[in-house]
């Protein structure tokens, strides 16, 4: 109940006024800077801002439970490979990256681009596609099948499910089949002596 209060008693301070007006912003002349229009402090937005992830996200973790739940086994965030990939099938030469739809712009209504400050989001967001552009290319000149996953797919997981069974194929160990049978605590060989 004492978090309740506290958290309104920060919602009714509100946003601080400008030039004493009623939090309408003032224009800035020639070779002013313009006036701030965010309700945090540079301190606060910044803590916010560095909060947000780029492993473990909510879309990445579905993702990778449901892969789980699928029958599939993978590996994650690989260093040695171009981009970091999300999700990493090594025997199969498949990665998978999991996207936010508004951090590199899927052009599904997610992506909109912030009022303040568009021309700073717009390079930013640019330089998030160059680069998303320029890794593909990388891994698949090496020889690396790459799967997109957008987050505004995850709100149907029967029809993702079924995608990415189809780009991955049968779930299984792909390169040890028929080899050995894996028990929880040792290999055991098959019948035949391999």
């Amino acid at each position: 109940m004492e978090v309740q209060r506290a958290l309104a008693r920060e919602k009714s301070k509100g946003a601080p006024r400008e030039q004493g007006k009623r939090n309408v912003p003032g224009v800035a002349g020639a070779g002013e800077q313009s006036p701030r229009f965010d309700i945090m402090s540079r301190e606060k937005r910044s803590a916010l801002m560095s909060r947000i992830r780029g492993r473990n996200t909510g879309p990445e973790l579905t993702v990778r439970h449901l892969l789980h739940a699928m029958g599939y086994r993978y590996r994650l965030h690989a260093g040695d490979l171009p981009g970091k990939p999300d999700i990493v099938f090594r025997s199969r030469r498949i990665v998978v990256f999991v996207h936010g739809c508004f951090w590199h712009r899927h052009d599904c209504g997610l992506a909109y681009v912030p009022k303040t400050r568009s021309e700073f989001w717009q390079r930013k967001f640019d330089g998030n596609v160059a680069r998303d552009l320029r890794t593909k290319r990388e891994l698949e000149a090496a020889g690396w099948r790459v799967v997109l996953v957008w987050e505004c797919q995850l709100s149907d997981l029967a029809a993702l499910s079924k995608r990415l069974a189809q780009e991955l194929g049968r779930p299984g160990i792909s390169s040890l089949a028929g080899r050995a049978r894996f028990c929880t605590h040792k290999w055991i060989p098959l019948a035949d002596g391999r």
